[in-house]
């Protein structure tokens, strides 16, 4: 939001004159409208674009029927004359522009200052959806909530002290509760928004806290951005009606803004973080350029998935992670691939946990989430980091679902073992030696030999130890190994034999180890 003077100031230095103005300069804009000739579908909003009008009557009479309170023209000065008269006539402040100025030009700077007012020149900042939920609620005469697809509040108008105990609990917890949702979905709400821009009225429940509400899609094109909420005790009609539907479309040029800005930055904050993860010279100048404190962090990964569907929950899920301004959000994220990384500052592995705990938390029920978290690691070692996150990740979603996300530092053991099995599976183990040599022993006879020596290596060489690991007695074991002996040559003895037969067990368990 803007007002008319600061439109004025702002489009004067660019050659362009304010011809007429018969509305007060503190006018407060919100809304744009494009003029489309070939497009007959009726468009309201303060600031109106006259592209390609054939005179500034035209012009000026356009931007009535739109409610326009100022209309921007391009033209010289031959069109001052009549720019003067039509607009004190029609009640219209008239802007014109110097033809110089392409009207792409224009647009960008109009949209920029209407769309987000103050935040232009200082960078993006708190959007202005809360002035806009005040002035709705002014004119339809009822409380106000902006909430987007998911049923999560973008905006609300204030204050609260006449507000029901649905809106109190959907504004404290930032989404619409579960009861409320349930009881709209219903009563066909779910289905008119995405069917009908017209509002509905849904009646209230008293003895549950909730009031009427009347609601409206906000929708650009055929994609429903979200729904504006008034609540009333009776269905609008007549002005508070026209103004709920008029608004439901600034909210939406203004979403649309939102998001295009939003997509951009999280273009670029996700290009620094894949550059951090991919290795860099000037690491601890990547993590300046981020907003990051210096120092040690953990990398984070998360996949995301509805059933089958992997694309559109793991979109959901990044676009979760990298809601907010930089200085409300702990770490910097990236997409690649199916895969969503986060780079979080600190060391403490209960911080990582807690924030995909919150990130769990902000998506629907139905999204399962896989992460993993790396070991502590400097801003030049987040290549390493990266990695041990993707291999925490793929050991989570070998683990039950409802398990805490590994973290390397305190499950490195598991991941070397996977490591080894790994590379067995792909051919890299021998399949010869004493394990081999064992394996096959015990297929043949029906023996226990694999078991006894895991059992026995992994009790350090104590025999009673081994024994009760296998359910028997220790000098059982001690026969064994003899017996063993004949089959291959063990080498018990040597040290590095033992570390080598345990990695060679480890990589390749079989369902015939007993084990």
């Amino acid at each position: 939001m803007v007002r008319l003077d600061r439109l004025v100031n702002v489009l004067g230095g660019y050659g362009v004159r304010l011809c007429c103005c018969p509305v007060p300069r503190s006018a407060e804009l919100r809304g744009v409208v494009l003029r489309d000739a070939a497009d007959d579908r009726a468009e309201v909003g303060d600031v109106y674009l006259a592209v390609g009008a054939g005179s500034v009557v035209e012009a000026v009479r356009a931007a009535v029927v739109a409610r326009a309170v100022v209309v921007l023209v391009r033209g010289g000065e031959e069109l001052l004359a009549d720019a003067v008269a039509v607009g004190e006539a029609e009640g219209v402040a008239v802007v014109l522009a110097d033809p110089a100025l392409s009207w792409s030009q224009l647009a960008g700077v109009v949209y920029g200052l209407v769309l987000e007012g103050r935040e232009t020149e200082s960078g993006r900042g708190p959007t202005d959806l809360f002035a806009l939920a005040d002035s709705l609620a002014a004119a339809t005469g009822g409380a106000v909530t902006i909430e987007d697809p998911l049923s999560r509040v973008l905006a609300y108008s204030g204050p609260q002290e006449e507000a029901d105990a649905a809106r109190l609990e959907t504004i404290m917890g930032r989404q619409v509760p579960a009861w409320v949702r349930e009881l709209f979905d219903a009563a066909g709400v779910r289905a008119h928004l995405l069917a009908s821009d017209e509002p509905l009225f849904v009646a209230g429940e008293p003895a549950r806290g909730l009031t009427g509400r009347m609601v409206v899609a906000i929708r650009v094109g055929r994609e429903l951005l979200g729904a504006v909420w008034v609540a009333c005790p009776a269905p609008l009609a007549g002005a508070r009606r026209t103004a709920l539907t008029d608004g439901a479309r600034i909210v939406a040029l203004h979403l649309l803004r939102l998001r295009a800005s939003a997509d951009l930055e999280r273009q670029v904050e996700s290009e620094w973080v894949i550059r951090l993860l991919e290795g860099t010279a000037d690491a601890a100048t990547v993590i300046s350029q981020l907003g990051l404190p210096p120092g040690p962090a953990r990398v984070v990964a998360v996949r995301a998935h509805v059933g089958d569907e992997r694309h559109a929950a793991v979109l959901l899920a990044f676009e979760q992670a990298t809601t907010g301004f930089g200085w409300s959000r702990p770490g910097r994220s990236a997409l690649a691939g199916n895969s969503i990384y986060t780079v979080l500052p600190g060391e403490q592995v209960g911080a990582a946990r807690d924030w995909l705990v919150a990130l769990r938390a902000a998506l629907p029920e139905n999204v399962t989430t896989s992460a993993g978290i790396s070991a502590v690691a400097e801003p030049a070692d987040l290549p390493a980091a990266r990695q041990e996150a993707d291999e925490c990740l793929a050991l989570h979603e070998m683990r039950a679902a409802d398990t805490a996300p590994p973290a390397y530092d305190e499950s490195w053991d598991e991941i070397l073992l996977q490591r080894l099995r790994t590379a067995a599976r792909v051919g890299r183990a021998s399949a010869r030696g004493p394990v081999a040599d064992l394996r096959k022993y015990d297929g043949e006879h029906g023996t226990d030999y694999v078991a006894t020596l895991r059992a026995w290596l992994e009790a350090q060489g104590d025999l009673a130890a081994a024994g009760e690991r296998l359910g028997v007695h220790g000098n059982t074991v001690r026969n064994r190994l003899r017996k063993m002996s004949g089959v291959t040559a063990l080498g018990l003895d040597d040290p590095a034999k033992r570390v080598a037969m345990t990695i060679d067990l480890a990589a390749m368990v079989s369902e015939t180890d007993n084990r």
